[in-house]
């Protein structure tokens, strides 16, 4: 493959000198085009060299990194958010499917972040992701989530959810319109965004939106739902569901 054109933006310069140098070290198709210390630069930069990825610091000085898509009317190059945020914040990126770095910087996740982009395997929509992004990171609610599907990318409302069912290594997420998505996510992320009472982790292979709870069977350790899905109910959950569920 050809070199990947990238662009680094950070307003620190020891941290844009440090991912310069491991990008060197460990990713070498990564051709590093410019460095920029703000969003209003790196706008001119991005213009101006047509790059492939843009390594973006998300907190910086005037602009925050995800308003970068307000100055395109089509973002045409991929990005990798590189960021110091708290564990909060990283479930606002998990949520919107854009990929991201922690500083520090592990070597592994950079060169997989690099490998990523290389397969070109995804065609993303980063403008809706960014205002997804910057939805959750504002609000610090979550009513959308991005997901891939057969390599195309969605944004589901999180109130439409009935259920996620775990399958292997897939999750079944099923809505209230009938419709089943089928995505590559596991059981853990999705409890990892869905953080408010409505869901519950009913099952090792279950969350359920309690407000599309019809019944639930203690005896038959399940729970009845709307469009007659059945969730398992484990024995283990059983009085923390009680507590949440007629409470409700």
């Amino acid at each position: 493959m050809t070199a990947l054109k990238a662009i680094i933006v950070d307003d620190e310069s020891s941290a844009r000198n440090i991912l310069r140098s491991l990008l060197q070290d460990f990713c070498p198709k990564v051709q590093v085009l410019d460095e920029c210390t703000n969003i209003k630069g790196a706008v001119q930069s991005i213009r101006k060299h047509k790059p492939d990825v843009v390594f973006l610091d998300i907190e910086m000085p005037e602009y925050a990194g995800y308003e970068i898509v307000n100055f395109f009317d089509n973002v045409d190059f991929e990005i990798v958010f590189v960021t110091a945020y708290n564990q909060y914040a990283l479930k606002a990126f998990e949520v919107a499917a854009i990929d991201y770095l922690v500083k520090p910087i592990d070597i592994d996740r950079l060169i997989e972040a690099v490998e990523k982009i290389e397969e070109k395997l995804e065609s993303l929509d980063y403008k809706k992701q960014l205002q997804l992004l910057k939805e959750t990171m504002t609000t610090k609610e979550v009513q959308r989530i991005a997901i891939m599907e057969k390599g195309y990318r969605s944004f589901i409302e999180v109130d439409n959810i009935i259920a996620i069912e775990a399958q292997r290594a897939y999750c079944n997420i099923y809505m209230k319109d009938g419709a089943v998505h089928c995505v590559t996510k596991n059981l853990k992320q999705f409890e990892n965004m869905l953080t408010d009472n409505t869901f519950f982790r009913s099952h090792k292979s279950w969350i359920v939106n309690l407000n599309f709870m019809n019944s639930f069977s203690k005896s038959k350790a399940e729970i009845k739902l709307d469009l007659n899905i059945v969730a398992k109910l484990s024995k283990y959950k059983v009085a923390a569901f009680e507590a949440i569920a007629l409470s409700a």
